[in-house]
Parts: structure tokens; C-alpha cells; sequence
């Protein structure tokens, strides 16, 4: 009987154990913005519906947003499950927004080769006065003081990331207590920190991370798409499309698609310049280039002002994304840029200019093409008879006087698919 007893205690408990070793795997490559708090939000509560042993966050960014920095680091604090931050693979960086995230980690991690640092705040708006500006860096060193003082992290080293930009490699950062521990890889984190007590929103918590099973969390489509909306050369691809498309629905009024297609991508782009570095001084010189190639296909001006528009859109291009900012992949495609701005050249200066002129040409078909239409008259109009126009008989009325038949006559208005003509001396 003892037998049996000690049997199933056993089982239910390495049951029970084998259920609780899961672990919640997330990776997050590029840019902190709002779609990626957003996904480490959810990886979270996924660990806490699972009851997860913890969170491994794969963290390699250039940096990001300090709102929704803000929102990952308070997720991470509150959070009922360990979050581990390990800084991953090799050569990966761990800067800016990114140096926040790590402090608040239950456990910071970081592999071989990596590098850690270069907190200091940057407006996404264009330049700050020095006011603002030290505002914004006291906030941020306040904020990056107080994730480190409550995971007992250096602090004089955290104000200095921030102050100074100061940067480690994985071995200094760890010899001056930034970071907990350095491995290699998932296998050798777990095992470390097996056995570890860890304050969560819950209480004390151990972990059973040995041989634990992983569990990969990753974006979903939605997620995604909008993640790569983030990338600058997208940011700026939509925005140039969204732009032709307004203004080719402007020209050729009816067209409908264009239209459709140019407010879906400003709005697209709208979306993805609210996480990007943008310089306005930019953006107001592609504005003013699209308004010199209007004017230039309005305007005789001997194409000076489609040089001028050429310039003014490629300057802009060129510092659309503000320079000196810590998003180091924040830049726009060179060949993108040229590219854009030979085709919009082209667009402006051949397809809308067409269009305009095709526009003040007279009318060559139907009714109206019939005014001031030249014919011959097949009877004698004492007003009315029959005239011949285009090789066609049309019933006709003369305007002045009587007009003999064989005289050369003028199409003057068309009403009720009767003419109106007077003779000609043509």
C-alpha cells in the first residue's frame, strides 16, 4: 500500500512539475516602438495564462521610443512571471530604449560579443532648445535611476548612459554589476538561473528552468505588417505614393483608384513617421518640390522650376530622417531616394503634363465638335434645308439670310441634333 501511495505522489508530482516547466520565448529585433510593447505585453499575459516559469526576451535594438519604452519597463515590473532580458546573438546591441528595458529585467543577460549603452534621449520632433532638452535628459536619468535602484543595478553607470552615452562590452558590463550573468545561448541561461528567487507582482517566486520546454511567442500578421511599417524606406515610399495618388485623382477627377490608393498610403505613412526621427524642414522641402513640378507644367518657365523641384525633393529626401539620433537603421535608402525623385520628375514633367494639355484642347468628338465645323449645303436653305458636314446629312437651319445650295457653310450651335450654320467664305 505504502508502495502505491509513494508511486502516485510521484507521479502527480512530476506531473505537476513537468507542467510548470514552460518557458515563454519572445524576440524582438529592431526598433522599441508601440507595435513592439504592444507584442511584449502580450507575450507576458500568454506566460501568466500558461503559468510560464518566466519570460525570455531576445533583445537586439538600435532603440526606440521612450513611451512605449515607458510601457514595456512597467509591463516587466509588474509583471507575475520573471522576465528575463538577454541581450542576443552575438554582435547584437543593446542601445538607447533598449538600456531601460534590460535594467528592469528580473534577470539581465547578454551574450558574447554584444554591447550595451548609449541611453541619452533624443526628440523625434527635430532639434530641442537646451531647456527642453535637459528636462528630457533629467526625466529620462530619473526614470533609469529608479529601474536601476529597484533590481540593484549600478546606478552611477545607468545616469551615466543616459548623461554621457557611455557604452560596455558583455565582460564590463558584468564586472561593474549592469548585468547579471553572460551565456551563450537559452540552454545555459536556464540553467543558471534554476533554483533563483525572484520578486514578482505575485510575491517570491522560484524558478524550475532546468530542461524547462520553450515555448517561441512571435508577432502575429497584424503585428508584423505594422512593424514594417516602421522601417524609414517604407515610411517614405508610402508617403511619396500616397502624395502622387491625391494629386493624379486632382488632375483626372473620376479616376478613383488613385485616389483610394494615395489616402491609404498617407495614412499608412502618417502612422509609421509617429516613430520616426522626423525633420519638418524636410518634409516642407518634398512639399515645396511637388508644388515647383505643378506649377512647372502650368507655367511656361523654360524648366527652371522643375530643377528647382528636383532639388527642393531630393534635399528634403535627404533629411526627411534626422541625423544624430540613436536609431542608427533609421535612414532612408540612398538608391530609394534617387529613384523617387526621377520618377516623380517624370511623372510631373510627362504623365500630369499630358493630361493638363490634352485638357485645354478643343473638343474632336461629338456634339460639340460640331461648332465651327465646316460643310457644303445640299438645298437651298429660305431658312432651313439639308447641309453636309463630316461626310454626314444633317438638317439645318440658316442664321443669315438665305444660303444657296452648294454655298460653303459654318457650323455655329448645335440644338436638338439640328445645326445651326451661316455661310462661309472659307
Amino acid at each position: 500500500m505504502k508502495r502505491v501511495f509513494l508511486f502516485l505522489s510521484l507521479a502527480l508530482f512530476g506531473h505537476s512539475a513537468g507542467f510548470a516547466q514552460t518557458v515563454i520565448s519572445l524576440d524582438v529585433d529592431g526598433s522599441i516602438n508601440p507595435v513592439t510593447a504592444s507584442y511584449i505585453h502580450n507575450g507576458i499575459e500568454k506566460a501568466r495564462r500558461e503559468n510560464a516559469e518566466c519570460v525570455i526576451l531576445h533583445l537586439n535594438t538600435p532603440g526606440g521610443l521612450l513611451r512605449s519604452t515607458r510601457d514595456i519597463v512597467s509591463d516587466i515590473l509588474n509583471s507575475p512571471v520573471p522576465v528575463i532580458v538577454f541581450v542576443y546573438p552575438g554582435g547584437a546591441q543593446d542601445a538607447s530604449a533598449g538600456v531601460f528595458i534590460t535594467l528592469a529585467a528580473h534577470v539581465a543577460a547578454m551574450a558574447p560579443g554584444t554591447n550595451i549603452g548609449a541611453a541619452h534621449p533624443v526628440t523625434l520632433q527635430g532639434s530641442m532648445d537646451s531647456v527642453m532638452g535637459e528636462k528630457v535628459t533629467n526625466d529620462a536619468a530619473a526614470f533609469i535611476r529608479s529601474i536601476a535602484a529597484k533590481r540593484n543595478r549600478n546606478l552611477q553607470w545607468a545616469e551615466n548612459a543616459v548623461r554621457r552615452s557611455y557604452s560596455y562590452s558583455e565582460n564590463e558590463a558584468l564586472q561593474d554589476s549592469v548585468i547579471d550573468m553572460i551565456v551563450k545561448n537559452d540552454s545555459e541561461l536556464l540553467d543558471k538561473i534554476d533554483g533563483k528567487n525572484f520578486e514578482v507582482s505575485s510575491g517570491m517566486r522560484t524558478l524550475h528552468s532546468r530542461n524547462a520546454n520553450i515555448k517561441v511567442y512571435r508577432m502575429g500578421a497584424i503585428e508584423r505588417f505594422l512593424n514594417i511599417l516602421s522601417d524609414p524606406s517604407i515610411a517614405y515610399i508610402l508617403m511619396m505614393l500616397g502624395l502622387f495618388g491625391v494629386l493624379f485623382e486632382l488632375f483626372n477627377p473620376g479616376a478613383i483608384l488613385p485616389g483610394i490608393v494615395g489616402v491609404i498610403s498617407l495614412i499608412l505613412a502618417f502612422y509609421s513617421m509617429r516613430s520616426l526621427p522626423i525633420n519638418y524642414a524636410g518634409l516642407s522641402l518634398i512639399i515645396f518640390g511637388i508644388i515647383l513640378f505643378i506649377l512647372e507644367v502650368k507655367i511656361v518657365s523654360h524648366g527652371l522650376l522643375a530643377i528647382g523641384g528636383i532639388i527642393s525633393l531630393l534635399l528634403g529626401s535627404m533629411m526627411l530622417i534626422r541625423s544624430g539620433s540613436p536609431w542608427e537603421t533609421a535612414r532612408i535608402s540612398r538608391t530609394i531616394i534617387i529613384s523617387t525623385t526621377a520618377i516623380a520628375a517624370l511623372f510631373f514633367l510627362f504623365i500630369v503634363g499630358a493630361g493638363i494639355r490634352s485638357g485645354r484642347r478643343k473638343v474632336v468628338t461629338g456634339i460639340d465638335a460640331m461648332i465651327g465645323a465646316l460643310g457644303y449645303s445640299y438645298d437651298d436653305l429660305e431658312p432651313t434645308g439639308r447641309v453636309k458636314v463630316h461626310g454626314e446629312t444633317w438638317n439645318a437651319e440658316s442664321v443669315s439670310g438665305k444660303i444657296s445650295k452648294g454655298d460653303k457653310i459654318v457650323v455655329r450651335r448645335v440644338k436638338d441634333m439640328k445645326l445651326f450654320v451661316e455661310k462661309s467664305d472659307s
